[in-house]
């Protein structure tokens, strides 16, 4: 079945040249995924504005609340009734891997995608299902942001990948970051690619992969290292990673007593 997302913007130009390219264009032409993007402007009474100011005072414009539930209804019954609604937000939950890979379950989504000030609540209140952030800073509008969830969701579809062994591979898989990978030339003035890879021994390969993601995670982000369960062999090349990167003895007991 086809993956199909609805995006609800007053800006459709800005799907269609993110879309139309690179692995979406080529997810789209061999019909894993579709999407379509309804302008809530089409839903207004000739010459009425698509916003308003807010009751209460404060600056800047709301989205009014019959236009993008209007639109939202559409796609629904483009869709169907229980199609999950995502309003972008920086008041919603924070995006994760985790929350890709359960939206990814649904065979259709719709993003609605605010501006200025953001939209009438009572929208909220009625037709979104979930409001979700990208993070904890603020955009001039929802497209991007959507945008950014889409391509996430699409790479967790069937297919979508080329290599489907890419995604478990990938940052946040497992919580752990990626390892670092390098290509030709093998020397350069920039440095030179780590010997191990160049050995041919897939086992020492994947020990310093793993030793690699372990210890960037750790050093970069401690929320998602706090969430792996170690082995005695992952303390141990922690430790080795942590020494390599110029860490003394005292400073590495320091650290791993706070794990």
């Amino acid at each position: 079945m086809i993956k199909k997302s609805f995006f609800i913007s007053i800006f459709p130009k800005i799907f269609n040249e993110i879309l139309g390219v690179g692995i979406a264009k080529k997810a789209i032409d061999n019909g894993i995924i579709d999407y379509e993007v309804v302008n809530p402007m089409n839903f207004l009474d000739h010459k009425e504005r698509l916003d308003d100011t807010t009751y209460g005072g404060g600056p800047g414009m709301l989205l009014k609340a019959q236009p993008l539930i209007e639109s939202i209804d559409f796609c629904k019954s483009k869709a169907n009734k229980k199609t999950k609604v995502i309003y972008l937000s920086p008041q919603g939950q924070v995006f994760n891997q985790s929350i890709s890979r359960e939206l990814a379950k649904e065979d259709k989504l719709i993003f609605l995608c605010g501006r200025y000030e953001g939209i009438d609540h009572r929208v909220i209140d009625s037709r979104v299902d979930l409001e979700i952030s990208l993070g904890d800073y603020v955009l001039s509008g929802g497209e991007i942001a959507a945008l950014a969830l889409h391509d996430s969701i699409c790479r967790n579809y069937e297919g979508f990948l080329g290599d489907e062994n890419s995604l478990s591979e990938e940052s946040f898989e497992k919580n752990l970051l990626e390892y670092p990978q390098f290509t030709k030339p093998r020397e350069s003035k920039f440095g030179n690619v780590p010997d191990v890879l160049l050995s041919g021994d897939h086992k020492k390969i994947s020990d310093w992969r793993r030793k690699q993601s372990l210890g960037k995670t750790f050093i970069n982000r401690r929320d998602l290292f706090s969430k792996l369960e170690m082995s005695d062999q992952d303390i141990k090349i922690l430790k080795e990673f942590l020494s390599e990167v110029g860490y003394d003895s005292d400073r590495i007991s320091d650290l791993l007593e706070e794990i």
